[in-house]
């Protein structure tokens, strides 16, 4: 899944990795952090939030083309253990499955 950062902010740090969802589906899991949906998005486009700190978050699946970010910007960190998979299975390329970032 695709993962920013809003926190107040159009483009925030984003970057790619593997979630769990629970049974509902409302919420996702990352790297020791637990996401709930939001009812609705605010002018930061975000979906979901950090139920820890409150910090806004968009969560969505990876784009085939590559264009994740709604507004562009700054490159996109890829977690190790989903690079191969990303780049081949997702974007079709192999390009990218040595790169930390795209």
């Amino acid at each position: 899944m695709y993962i920013e950062l809003k926190a107040g902010q159009m483009i925030g740090p984003g970057r790619i990795g593997r979630v769990s969802f629970s049974k509902t589906g409302q919420t996702i899991y990352y790297r020791g952090k637990t996401f709930k949906k939001r009812k609705a998005a605010g002018a930061s486009k975000a979906n979901y939030y950090d139920v820890e700190t409150g910090e806004e978050y968009w969560i969505s699946g990876c784009r085939r083309d590559g264009a994740h970010r709604l507004y562009g910007g700054r490159p996109i960190e890829i977690d190790e253990d989903v690079r191969r998979e990303y780049a081949t299975d997702i974007r079709g390329m192999t390009v990218f499955v040595n790169q930390k970032k795209v």
